[in-house]
């Protein structure tokens, strides 16, 4: 789709490769728990699993390979903005930053394309113009932007740009020609890498090499190390099917909170009042808990939940068995005593990943218990244990717990995420170059 880059560009996607250590790159932060693993003795604090997948990335790359050369970096900056314009989270902005300064610091001329939101054609409000100011900042030097992201005045700005420097190109969304994945781009976009568009697969069958950026290997490499935790929340079973299948193949402990543990529960035969629940998962969730006990894995759902009289900030509330919640209550956040035995599991654990909230926790009410297991991995980083943080509302939880900066890695992906947590291949890694 893009017209702004001569042969001698190349793209650049996420750093992905196992086993390598980048430049500016915690080794702890990455992680792959795609399908393509081979098992490996269980005994002890070993791994569990290693991964098998390797794509070249920017760190294969000398600084003769990358000065002077065109670089076409797919950023995901797509970063939630207010009514007046302003950045409310700039997770994703910091992410990329060691990406573009490794390129930049190596004297490449970086082209850095992103999106923001889902436009229909040219969306002024869509503009990528608010996060120049952010950008700047975070670099050090002032960023460039293109008013456009393909044609001839994008062109002479990628054909003037000095070595060191890079231009931002205007939303990639505003063409259609990029979700239908016409040719052509770089890739350091996780959150997008599950989407085949022209800016994370197509442009790599025409720019060589396509390798990845440091983020996307962080996202998607790492041995996993024993005793390895998943904590799955939210509040749907349906929409974790393939999550907890796939770590019931991977994980020792799998810790279930949210809604989703009510249909667990009535399949089991207990009272549930009037909580959430699939009365069409019920046979799933049988079969996961079986699943579970046949794989000797830990499955913990909550013994104790705090109950509400209505789905409301204000409700009345009280701490109830989970297996005993009276008729016309739900249940909306996990008990103090869940709390105090999930705490206790995850204190074994060496690895451990987690996916949805434990309650409403958009109810400070009811936020209780998803606060507490922030507070315990942000504990648990400060000792060792490698935290990661698996997009989502779990993102926004840490945050507001204010414990994000001591995870050990939070991850840009929210489809993505729940896409590698599942072992699904992703089209925007599948798409780069072999190591």
């Amino acid at each position: 789709m893009a017209s702004a880059l001569a042969p001698a560009s190349f793209s650049l996607v996420r750093p992905a490769v196992a086993g390598l250590r980048f430049p500016g790159a915690d080794p702890r932060l990455a992680i792959h728990v795609a399908s393509r693993c081979r098992s490996a003795p269980s005994a002890g604090r070993g791994t569990r699993a290693a991964a098998t997948m390797a794509k070249k990335s920017v760190g294969d790359l000398a600084a003769a390979d990358l000065e002077g050369k065109r670089v076409l970096v797919r950023a995901d900056l797509n970063v939630p903005l207010d009514d007046s314009q302003n950045i409310t989270d700039d997770t994703r902005i910091r992410a990329a930053i060691p990406t573009i300064k490794h390129l930049i610091n190596n004297g490449a001329r970086v082209i850095l394309t992103s999106h923001l939101g889902r436009p229909k054609g040219v969306t002024p409000k869509l503009s990528l113009a608010p996060l120049v100011p952010r950008l700047s900042e975070l670099l050090g030097i002032h960023v460039q932007k293109a008013d456009d992201a393909v044609g001839p005045e994008v062109e002479k700005l990628v054909s003037a740009l000095p070595n060191g420097n890079f231009v931002l190109l205007e939303n990639v969304r505003f063409y259609k020609e990029e979700e239908k994945n016409d040719p052509e781009y770089v890739n350091d976009a996780f959150g997008t890498a599950h989407r085949a568009h022209a800016s994370t697969e197509g442009v790599t069958k025409f720019l060589k090499p396509s390798v990845a950026g440091f983020l996307l290997q962080k996202e998607l490499f790492q041995t996993l190390k024993r005793p390895f935790a998943a904590i799955i929340g939210g509040s749907k079973v349906s929409s974790k099917i393939g999550v907890i299948e796939s770590l019931l193949e991977k994980c020792d402990i799998l810790l279930l909170g949210g809604g989703m543990i009510f249909t667990f529960y009535k399949a089991k035969g207990h009272s549930i009042g009037s909580s959430l629940v699939e009365d069409d998962k019920l046979e799933l969730a049988t079969s996961l808990l079986k699943k579970a006990k046949e794989k000797g894995v830990s499955l913990m759902l909550p013994i104790v939940v705090v109950i509400a009289d209505k789905f409301a900030p204000d409700a009345s509330s009280q701490v109830v068995p989970a297996s005993a919640i009276p008729d016309a209550w739900m249940g909306l956040d996990i008990g103090p005593d869940s709390i105090s035995a999930f705490s206790s599991a995850l204190e074994t654990t060496q690895t451990v990943i987690w996916n949805g909230p434990m309650g409403v926790f958009e109810f400070d009410k009811f936020a209780v218990g998803t606060k507490a297991i922030a507070k315990k991995l942000a504990e648990l980083s400060g000792k060792g244990v490698t935290t990661i943080i698996g997009g989502g509302d779990c993102v926004a939880a840490v945050e507001k717990a204010g414990v994000a900066d001591s995870m050990s890695h939070i991850s840009t992906g929210g489809g993505a995420s729940l896409e590698l947590l599942e072992g699904k291949e992703l089209p925007g890694v599948a798409a780069l170059d072999e190591a």
